[in-house]
């Protein structure tokens, strides 16, 4: 799992905003475009982030794409969040400059 793409992918207001839309089920690229009020450019941008980051999966069908959680992306991400926020056994205030 590469973390930078994952935090970049969470890092945008749209694109969270696509992952609580996609929380419902999977959506169709003209229904996100539709909800989020954005042009077909920018969409194609933001899932092309969700989608490296693992966050979202896609799947064509004719001429329209589809969009959902990707589970397992999903999970990984809050293995890695609950890591990083979770203090050390060896945890100890420090301080160089401190008397």
């Amino acid at each position: 799992m590469d973390r930078v793409k994952v935090f970049k992918a969470l890092g945008d207001q749209n694109r969270l905003n696509i992952l609580e839309i996609l929380q419902t089920g999977e959506k169709c690229g003209c229904t996100l475009l539709e909800e989020l009020n954005i042009v077909q450019s920018t969409l194609s941008h933001h899932m092309k982030l969700l989608v490296e980051s693992n966050l979202v999966s896609s799947r064509k069908d004719g001429k329209w794409t589809y969009y959902s959680l990707n589970d397992e992306g999903c999970d990984r991400t809050k293995d890695v969040l609950n890591i990083l926020f979770q203090k050390s056994d060896n945890y100890v205030f420090e301080c160089v400059n401190c008397d």
